[in-house]
């Protein structure tokens, strides 16, 4: 089978269950976000923006657990933020189990080799030293690290961790290979350690998925050689889908990095152009993305938004109308339901219901179209079936020439701030030697780095600095 026996027949019964009932509306994943912080400022993502007087708050555990109860989604996927930098993620994961969740954490890896090796803490035994001896030889832990999993004590051994287990993916943001992923994330040596990060898992005993955005800049053929490398690291899956040039997005890129959006996000006919050949990816590759959301991202058909079915909760309560949008927050989900215009949004025949819908083909909005199966003239079912029964594609060998395409940024010196390093070690700025130092120092310790609180401003001013060596220059 191309996906777990399990999840495919939870997700299934409950499709048929609702469908049976004749339940108008019915989440099918929880889109929960238990904090806005995170530790890096993609380009492209205004979330920590959007939500930037309440980056200090966070969802409380119970609040969180009720939530899924509320909605009653089969799939959960905590997001964020950076889900791992909660302080409480061990006891919502395991919260979430308990309830029969089937789990995805959205995280952009920074933290996960942290997170497992807690867990081996957790499990050290004289069994564990295949594992660790393995992960040494990869060069995933150091010795220091091994020794400390080795001594773990009474508290290490009690500790909520996150254990692997078949229902749960640890899901990576991956966005391009080293270069590519790096400049989106605004910080060089993220993609080196996402890689890492997944051998690891694969080595611990995880499921591991990766998600990425396409961006207009994205190169097609770069994707692909992005899919073999993953694939090659027996990834288990793979979700994608185009970026979309939603409110808070485009506010970002304008304020924080001057750049006009329709340069960076895709319009619809540039998304069919993308995604042409997604479903000979999806015979390659296992795309976490139903055979009929590929067709529609491929130009062959139409879809109907359904954003009621991938709610989403947050600080402020349930988010409407959709994942991207913001039109309000509710106290509960029942409320959000009844009360959104569910008819205002989305795309029907070629003709924008609202304005901000035009140009969106997002997963979170028409993935669920395709599960739900609502064209039988189509035989949207048959197709979900045979791709979800069907073969898992083989994992893609492994080469020194793949892995020399993967890693083509900052590991071969040609990472995004290489050309801000050259200013600063420059002749022409070297008659500013002080300052030159000054802001190497700043650059190191800065730029891409900051953590939490939302304010670029020294990043901003760091640019501001290298730009006027530049013009000196």
């Amino acid at each position: 089978m191309r996906f777990p026996f399990a999840l495919t027949k939870k997700i299934a019964s409950h499709i048929i269950k609702h469908k049976v009932r004749k339940t108008p509306k019915f989440a099918m994943v929880l889109q929960l976000e238990p904090l806005h912080t995170c530790n890096l400022t993609c380009t492209g993502c205004g979330r920590i923006r959007e939500y930037s007087t309440s980056l200090k708050d966070m969802v409380p555990l119970e609040q969180c657990l009720q939530a899924a109860v509320e909605c009653d989604a089969p799939m959960v996927s905590i997001c964020g933020g950076e889900p791992l930098i909660y302080p409480k993620i061990e006891e919502l994961i395991a919260g979430l189990l308990e309830q029969g969740r089937v789990l995805y954490i959205c995280t952009n890896g920074m933290f996960m080799r942290k997170k497992m090796r807690d867990y081996l803490a957790a499990i050290y035994s004289p069994a564990v030293e295949p594992t660790l001896k393995q992960l040494l030889a990869g060069k995933l832990i150091t010795d220091k690290e091994a020794d400390v999993i080795r001594k773990s004590d009474a508290a290490a051994k009690s500790k909520v961790v996150i254990r692997p287990t078949k229902w749960m993916y640890w899901n990576v943001h991956v966005d391009g290979l080293e270069f590519t992923h790096d400049l989106i994330v605004e910080r060089e040596g993220v993609f080196k350690e996402c890689v890492e990060a997944i051998k690891m898992a694969k080595i611990c005993g995880y499921q591991v998925a990766t998600n990425t955005t396409v961006y207009r800049e994205t190169d097609v053929a770069e994707i692909e050689d992005m899919f073999k490398y993953l694939s090659s690291l027996e990834v288990d899956g793979h979700t994608i889908s185009p970026g979309y040039d939603y409110d808070a997005a485009k506010k970002d890129m304008v304020s924080r990095l001057a750049r006009d959006p329709k340069e960076f996000f895709l319009t619809r006919d540039m998304t069919r152009q993308k995604f042409a050949k997604i479903q000979d990816w999806g015979k390659a590759f296992t795309i976490f993305g139903t055979p009929v959301y590929q067709e529609f991202l491929a130009g062959k058909r139409e879809l109907t938004c359904t954003a009621w079915a991938i709610p989403t909760y947050n600080v402020k309560g349930w988010k409407a109308p959709c994942y991207l949008m913001t039109d309000g927050h509710y106290a509960g989900y029942h409320e959000m339901l009844t009360k959104v215009q569910w008819e205002k949004y989305g795309v029907v025949n070629g003709v924008a219901r609202d304005p901000r819908c035009e140009h969106c083909m997002v997963h979170c909005g028409y993935d669920p179209s395709g599960a739900l199966g609502t064209n039988y003239q189509s035989g949207d079912n048959w197709k979900n079936f045979k791709y979800n029964f069907g073969a898992k594609p083989k994992p893609y060998p492994a080469s020194p020439e793949l892995a020399k395409r993967a890693f083509n940024g900052v590991t071969i010196g040609k990472g995004h701030l290489a050309e801000a390093k050259a200013i600063i070690n420059s002749p022409a700025a070297g008659a500013r030697g002080a300052f030159a130092n000054e802001v190497h120092h700043d650059h190191a310790a800065h730029v891409g780095s900051h953590c939490g609180s939302g304010d670029t401003s020294e990043r901003d001013d760091l640019l501001a600095k290298i730009k006027d060596t530049k013009n000196a220059k």
